[in-house]
């Protein structure tokens, strides 16, 4: 059986910068401009999105990696639009390249893997490891 998903296939996904995604959520003494960890999280929900139009039902995806660089700042109140393509397939893992900009500038780049799981199996894994505790 093939893969619905294929190197090219892209997203796009454009969001407004709000007061909860300061830098100052993570730490009180970091400038408050848009997080370093909410540009992190914009990117993996658009790869997320671009891969659950393609699931059937009882699949997730979950990230297994990412390397990304915030290179320049935002200001809160900015628009971001994040861009992802799908640039390996292999198997059930999917590699992407993403990259951010803001309303002047490009503001970051980024590698992101997810893996496609069966949810009922991870979440019988999830159980098993909470009574471990």
């Amino acid at each position: 059986m093939s893969s619905p998903f294929q190197v090219g296939m892209s997203r796009e996904l454009k969001v407004v910068s709000t007061p909860d995604d300061s830098a100052r959520r993570f730490y009180p003494n970091l400038p408050d401009v848009f997080a370093t960890p909410c540009l992190g999280g914009l990117m993996e929900r658009v790869c997320a999105e671009l891969i659950n139009e393609h699931l059937t039902p009882g699949e997730q995806s979950v990230g297994i990696s990412m390397n990304l660089k915030h290179s320049a700042a935002t200001p809160l109140g900015m628009s971001i639009r994040v861009r992802t393509e799908v640039s390996s397939v292999e198997g059930r893992k999917l590699t992407f390249k993403l990259e951010a900009f803001d309303e002047v500038e490009k503001i970051g780049e980024a590698t992101h893997e997810r893996f496609i799981i069966q949810a009922d199996k991870f979440n019988a894994r999830m159980l098993e490891k909470a009574k471990q505790r």
